[in-house]
């Protein structure tokens, strides 16, 4: 997100370090692909959409964020197969936490 000016929209919506944000994504995926539930013994339930409605999400954002999540799978070496079934699952996540009308430019 720092180094990728495509991501701008989204990385103004976190703190100037992102290294908390960095930490709770790392303790909410433990627990959500099965691993010790980390960030609900720290932080209590995920509460997804709750926890975001503070921040304006479409399309856009999502779509930034995604392709932050493909990116760095793709720099970690993850198994293409796995990519694949993992942002299929995080894409509607991801959808589901939109709270703001769709982008005047109709991205999808």
């Amino acid at each position: 997100m720092d180094r990728d000016p495509r991501f701008a929209g989204i990385r103004a919506l976190h703190p100037p370090s992102l290294d908390g944000s960095r930490d709770k994504l790392f303790m909410f995926l433990s627990g959500w692909l099965g691993g010790p539930p980390l960030y609900m013994q720290t932080f209590g339930h995920p509460m997804l959409r709750a926890r975001h409605l503070p921040f304006p999400i479409g399309n856009s954002e999502r779509d930034q964020w995604i392709a932050c999540m493909n990116q760095a799978m793709q720099t970690s070496g993850t198994d293409p197969e796995l990519a694949a079934q993992l942002m299929q699952a995080l894409f509607q996540t991801a959808t589901h936490l939109r709270n703001r009308a769709e982008d005047p430019q109709g991205s999808q």
